[in-house]
């Protein structure tokens, strides 16, 4: 590189840092010292490493960059507008209700593929891009992660170093900008950047440590990144917060604050050091246009469900079937698992489809992450698969997901204490309302193998976060192989002209529901039994109907815990209604081993249980 070249990179992170200064002063909040610690590095990746077209920021073939400490965002920002995407003048709109340049990214922003400021989920998300890149689009594009050094203290983060490494996934770069101080206090290790280096090494990383601060060092460091095979590299870029900001740098009651009134001289003392004051002369280089085109629509089942009514299976076999029924159709869709898949059934699509399936192994959050990232421009349909209890340790990344927008099939297998003698750590009691409460989420809960696989085919072809509840008893068929399934409309599998009370079951307990109407039909009761098929969207207009058919009483009976399942997703459905009441059936307290026809009747939702609640409803 020339020393004009160099010149003229220098002079380009220090415009980084004065319009990071100006924008976070025009919002009077944001994180300008932050930002002016990674200057340099956006600097170099942006106008010397990276290749990308402007006019096209989500281009297929473009390399991806995360910001994982998206506190930085006005830096991120500025690059963009330096790189020509847009006027100067629009960064003063940062953080404004009607500007998308928010206070951490997100994808409101064509130029952002991931939102990013919960600390330490960027890097799996980038882990996530990198394992599409090399071995699903086969393409040239590079992915390259910068993280604070004080979000490295997050599990999540060593999860996606050790998931890098093992897949070898020599087109991802991780960057952590080491600036020694955190929002309070230093960071555990400071300017240490040996600690870095041995743990990078430890988990298989070409590590490289270089003064973050010397655009020539780290332009030598990509460099030898792209020019390292076999293994992922991470760039220890020693830095200090608020650089060059006279009287402020590398002090910590810094963070956070914009400089008020010390800007004017903090701006004056890095102009002076400007050899041009822009627009810059440097474009990015063009990136090599091998990435395929895609078609993620119209998925479907390559041939229908084949059963036989009655015929006992479990939906979390039906999912590993309907699995490998769309992977058939579609070479876009992917699975990934958290080492249960031969619980899940996964299993069937990893023999299926080995080169497709991504093994992420005990580390849940980063499983969430990855999918998060291999579904980003729309490159796959990500299919990832574990215990629904363990979904609850990735909830950060799923809300998170939320926010990116992302596009991602979760299906949790081991719901409720219907799995019987594994006992309460393994029973997922909560996930319903976890699922439920994040927004634009869609939460199929299926009965039987036809229903999962109608559920799985349903979900490839929707958008944001779905959510498949899959069950471990097997259960029997009761739908045709040819039935029609709708997102957000109920079935009801079983009526008649003089029912008297409407009992709403789904996945377990719609079998328990059939079998409390067999029961009370022999005493004279008739009851309507209802499936919902989907907690969200839910189908409140089936049920205020079926219910005012049936004189106005519902029992619902779930196996989850009472708050935020079935029964309050019924309870809010017709809580404008005066003439309905409600019955909910739930597990009450925290179950234990034994059998599974036991534990539910051990906690009430068996069909005894609602038989019960049947005649004492009739009461009212």
């Amino acid at each position: 590189m020339d020393a004009a070249k160099v010149r003229e990179l220098k002079d380009i992170a220090n415009r980084l840092r004065i319009n990071s200064i100006r924008a976070t002063d025009a919002s009077n909040s944001g994180h300008p010292t932050s930002c002016a610690s990674a200057a340099e590095v956006m600097s170099v990746l942006f106008f010397q490493t990276m290749k990308y077209k402007v006019d096209e920021p989500r281009g297929a073939s473009n390399d991806r960059f995360i910001l994982s400490k998206g506190h930085a965002a006005p830096v991120l920002y500025a690059a963009w507008a330096e790189a020509g995407l847009f006027p100067y003048s629009d960064l003063l709109n940062l953080r404004k209700i009607d500007s998308d340049l928010e206070g951490h990214p997100t994808p409101r922003l064509n130029f952002v593929d991931v939102a990013t400021g919960s600390l330490g989920q960027g890097l799996s998300c980038a882990a996530g891009m990198a394992i599409v890149g090399k071995y699903v689009d086969k393409a040239s594009y590079r992915v390259f992660c910068l993280m604070g050094d004080g979000e490295s203290a997050e599990g999540s983060v060593w999860e996606a170093m050790s998931f890098a490494s093992i897949w070898k996934l020599d087109n991802l770069v991780a960057i952590f900008d080491v600036n020694r101080l955190g929002q309070s206090q230093p960071t555990a290790f400071e300017h240490n950047t040996n600690v870095y280096k041995a743990r990078a090494e430890a988990f298989g990383f070409n590590t490289l440590v270089v003064d973050g601060h010397d655009v020539l060092a780290l332009a030598k460091a990509f460099d030898n990144a792209a020019a390292t095979k076999g293994r992922p590299t991470c760039i220890i870029a020693k830095t200090f917060k608020g650089k060059g900001f006279t009287s402020i740098e590398d002090k910590v009651e810094w963070h956070g604050k914009p400089l008020g009134s010390n800007s004017s001289a903090v701006i004056n003392e890095i102009s002076s050091h400007l050899q041009h004051t822009g627009p810059t002369s440097l474009k990015p280089a063009h990136p090599v246009e091998d990435a395929p085109s895609v078609d993620i629509t119209n998925i479907r089942l390559s041939e229908p469900p084949n059963y036989q009514l009655g015929q006992k299976v479990a939906t979390r076999l039906a999912y590993g079937t309907a699995l490998v029924k769309i992977g058939k159709n579609n070479s876009r869709v992917v699975a990934m698992d958290g080492d249960t898949k031969n619980s899940t059934f996964a299993d069937k699509f990893t023999n299926a489809f080995p080169e497709r399936f991504f093994e992420c192994f005990i580390a849940e959050q980063n499983l969430v992450g990855v999918a998060i990232g291999a579904g980003s421009r729309g490159r796959t349909v990500p299919f990832i698969s574990t215990f629904a209890a363990f979904f609850t340790r990735a909830f950060d990344q799923l809300r998170m997901g939320a926010v990116s927008q992302a596009n991602i099939v979760c299906v949790g297998s081991h719901c409720g204490c219907s799995i019987g003698e594994d006992g309460p750590s393994q029973m997922a009691l909560e996930d319903l309302a976890m699922f439920r409460s994040i927004p634009g989420c869609t939460v199929f809960y299926p009965c039987d193998a036809v229903e999962t696989e109608r559920a799985v085919e349903l979900a490839a072809n929707l958008t944001g976060i779905r959510f498949i509840r899959t069950s471990r008893p097997n259960t029997p068929v009761i739908y045709g192989n040819n039935e029609v399934f709708t997102v957000g409309k109920a079935k009801v599998v079983r009526k008649s002209d003089n029912d008297t009370v409407l009992v709403i079951g789904a996945g377990v307990t719609v079998h328990e529901a059939l079998k409390a109407a067999d029961e009370l039909a022999a005493s004279g009761i008739n009851v309507r039994v209802m499936d919902p098929f989907t907690l969200k969207p839910f189908d409140a207009e089936a049920v205020i109907a079926n219910a005012n058919a049936v004189g106005g009483r519902i029992v619902t009976v779930e196996d989850h815990y009472p708050e935020g399942g079935l029964g309050e997703a019924v309870a809010s459905a017709v809580s404008l209604q005066r003439n309905i009441i409600v019955k909910k059936l739930a597990v009450p307290r925290i179950p234990r081993s034994g059998p599974s026809e036991a534990l539910m009747e051990m906690f009430g939702i068996d069909h005894k249980a609602i038989v019960a609640a049947v005649k004492e409803i009739g009461n009212y």
